[in-house]
């Protein structure tokens, strides 16, 4: 489950800083808005747990030191004659935002409780908590990282295939690349 977390923890925040730090370091954008559809509290419960079972926490549990970091350096690098003082202040800035990230786990279990039943969700708790379920929960992350270094080979592999195409139809137009 670490492997996986750490896989998915690096996918979304590299996604979300590569996103949001250009932005941020100009300025606060307003926070995300939730779901439009009213979830009831045993949805949402239903949603928190699935979520906790899942260990989804562990994903975005670096999430604010990761964004103040990588603000940080992006200011740095705009404004080097400032890099004690930003980096004084980052120090500040984390302490300031901790606890934060929670936002995200919330936000995420807004769109599971909108996107299922709540009849549905507690249809899932109960196969999460189940010997399949409890299988899937252990195996799933082994099960993801095999298939992301699978699909990550066969692209590098497709990627020659590519070049090796392109470069025959250069050369049929007398053009060596």
């Amino acid at each position: 489950m670490k492997r996986f977390s750490a896989i998915l923890s690096a996918v979304t925040v590299a996604a979300g800083l590569s996103l949001a730090a250009p932005a941020m370091a100009q300025q606060q954008p307003a926070a995300p808005a939730a779901p439009a559809v009213k979830v009831s509290p045993a949805a949402l419960a239903s949603a928190k747990e699935i979520l906790a079972m899942k260990n989804v926490a562990a994903m975005y549990a670096s999430a604010v030191p990761n964004i103040v970091e990588r603000t940080k350096v992006g200011l740095t690098q705009q404004f080097l004659n400032y890099q004690k003082d930003l980096s004084e202040v980052a120090v500040v800035v984390a302490k300031n935002l901790a606890g934060r990230e929670k936002e995200i786990g919330e936000g995420m279990a807004q769109v599971y409780a909108s996107e299922f039943t709540e009849q549905e969700l507690k249809e899932l708790v109960t196969f999460y908590k189940s010997p399949l379920g409890q299988k899937l929960l252990a195996a799933e992350p082994k099960a993801i990282s095999q298939s992301l270094n699978f699909m990550q080979q066969w692209a590098q592999q497709f990627g020659e295939i590519v070049n090796a195409q392109f470069k025959a139809e250069m050369k049929k137009r007398g053009k060596d690349i």
